[in-house]
């Protein structure tokens, strides 16, 4: 049996995957290691707690005692980071802790306990911003952010620890994922439950920033193929080919809740906002097989049937600070 280490597996991406792997498999035991903070919802994964092949156990990775919690894993999968630019500009220090010191932590248990691979999640940020074509592994690293920056700090270490200690880590940057069980804060829930709530939709300087949207569970089946196949000391670049301005995504959610829009405000930008992410996946496709399933709209009407559902699970977290139209002006 597969002992697989999950960090940060209370939050978005993290909880899906650990579904997708007792989903998809008969021999897994998993250990969730999560702080239980700003991004983490113990309602994500409370369908498992009587499944006698899933523990949680919570931990800080900025603590060194999370490196013990690592002993006998054959491999880990490292989502916990602090994740929310517009958190990041108001208050960068948690972004240091978690995603710089926590992947220390991360990098040194998994070299000191010879764990057969760790795949280490990054993002499609740490190469800042570009106008045409789309970004390769071999292109170099321009955060502009400082979660970006912190994440592209992870990203060089984990290099690092490969060159120096031929540590078996891969690294995945993934576009923008959405689907159930993502934190309103995030853009598409966060204009799912302002329509619901009967609120504006607000965009940053008229919402013409690009990105490249994949539906969650797409990227949780790259993750699956990087531990069955992802070469150690290699990036993966992770990307659905969805291509859409945050107005253009707006206008089809509305479209989809029946709502006009004419609710689409436009709201001061924030500072430092990339104007286009783009990434060619095709070292992925050769190499790990691997390419997503979900057609855009169809994945956006699954995501926005799951938060019209689920009520009870957005309504906790939809603050006013949460659903802020900018952000990165609150105190955090």
């Amino acid at each position: 049996m597969d002992r697989i280490i999950v960090t940060g597996g209370l939050g978005f991406i993290g909880s899906n995957f650990i579904h997708q792997l007792f989903e998809t498999r008969d021999n897994v035991s998993v250990t969730n290691v999560d702080y239980q903070g700003q991004g983490s919802n113990r309602a994500n994964l409370k369908d498992l707690r009587l499944n006698k092949h899933y523990r949680s156990v919570k931990a800080d990775i900025t603590s060194s005692r999370v490196r013990s919690l690592l002993k006998n894993a054959d491999f880990v999968v490292h989502f916990a980071a602090e994740t929310h630019v517009d958190r990041s500009i108001a208050n960068p220090e948690p972004f240091l802790n978690s995603n710089l010191i926590g992947t220390f932590n991360i990098l040194e248990a998994c070299r000191k306990n010879e764990v057969t691979k760790l795949v280490h999640i990054s993002t499609d940020e740490v190469y800042g911003s570009i106008s045409s074509e789309s970004f390769s592994e071999e292109d170099s690293l321009s955060p502009t952010s400082p979660y970006s920056s912190t994440k592209a700090g992870a990203d060089l270490m984990a290099q690092a620890w490969n060159s120096t200690y031929d540590l078996p880590v891969v690294i995945l940057r993934c576009t923008n994922n959405f689907g159930p069980n993502q934190h309103p804060e995030k853009l598409i829930p966060k204009i799912i439950i302002r329509s619901i709530m009967g609120y504006s939709i607000p965009l940053y300087g008229g919402g013409g920033q690009v990105r490249d949207w994949i539906y969650v569970r797409d990227f949780c089946t790259a993750i699956e193929a990087a531990l069955e196949k992802g070469k150690p000391g290699e990036a993966y670049n992770i990307s659905a080919g969805n291509e859409y301005s945050n107005q253009e995504v707006a206008e089809r959610l509305l479209k989809q809740l029946g709502k006009s829009p004419d609710t689409i405000i436009t709201v001061e930008d924030r500072p430092g906002h990339d104007t286009r992410y783009s990434l060619s996946s095709e070292k992925a496709t050769r190499q790990l097989g691997w390419r997503p399933k979900h057609e855009f709209d169809s994945a956006l009407a699954l995501t926005t049937k799951w938060y019209l559902a689920n009520a009870g699970w957005w309504k906790p977290l939809a603050t006013r600070k949460a659903l802020s139209p900018t952000p990165w002006k609150e105190r955090w």
